[in-house]
Parts: C-alpha cells; structure tokens; sequence
C-alpha cells in the first residue's frame, strides 16, 4: 500500500491548496472498495460487509496532507447516488475488479457515467484494477 498512497498523494496534492482533500472511492459491489479504504487508514486487512450507504474515513499519508475518503456502495439502488457526493471532491479513486470480468463493460460505463457529469469534469481519475493477487485476474 505504500507504493499507493505515494502515486495517490503525488497525484492529488497537485489539486489542493490547503493540504486537505475530499477523495471519493468509487466502483460496482464487491469490488473492494471498503477493503481498500481501511488498508490505506489502518495499514491491514479488515473484513468488511457490503457497503449499504457509505464510510467516510480521515487519512493522513504525510505531515501536511489529509484526505477524507468517501467510500459510497457500489450496488446498482446506490450508484445512482453517487452524484450527491461529487460537491467538492478533488479526487476520484474508481475501484475495478480484475477478476469479475463479466462485469468489465458495466464498470467501465459507470465509470464514464461519473467522469462525464458535471461536478467531476475536472476532476483527476485513478483506476486501480483491484484483486491482481487471485489466480483469474485480468492480464493484459
């Protein structure tokens, strides 16, 4: 996760002037969103349940830089939500899984969905293909 926070931090400092940034974390269910979210605050593993609404967690990689991460549900009742987030976000972290590839297409055009609204036009992308350690994950 180190490796992570460094690019995340590289990436989304550029955005913030005041050292503290509004990231949200995004994707379908089940794509590990909220495994994500606590690895990078806790530094380890939690078992988790479906999101069914949100978790919002302060995490600081660096003296002088603090994100609030919002992780939203993935589930198709919650995605159409998602835009009630978008209000000051200066980072968006969108979370695939690389082993579900029958949902490739779905996630990619939520993905679209998100990015081309209003509210996150501007706002800068990392996709991250999570699961890379199982044995059916995607490979280019």
């Amino acid at each position: 996760m180190g490796i992570l926070w460094t690019k995340l931090s590289e990436t989304f400092s550029y955005f913030t002037e005041t050292g503290h940034c509004k990231i949200l974390l995004l994707g379908l269910d089940n794509a590990g969103k909220t495994t994500i979210l606590y690895k990078l605050k806790l530094n380890e593993v939690v078992s988790s349940i479906p999101t069914l609404g949100f978790n919002v967690e302060t995490v600081t990689p660096h003296k002088g830089l603090e994100f609030t991460v919002w992780d939203v549900g993935g589930q198709e009742r919650l995605r159409t939500l998602w835009s009630y987030y978008f209000q000051d976000t200066c980072g968006l972290i969108y979370v695939v899984d690389s082993n579900d590839r029958e949902r490739y297409e779905m996630a990619r055009e939520e993905l679209f969905r998100v990015i081309e609204s209003d509210g996150m036009r501007d706002v800068p992308v990392v996709v991250l293909a999570n699961k890379q350690d199982l044995p059916s994950k995607y490979h280019t």
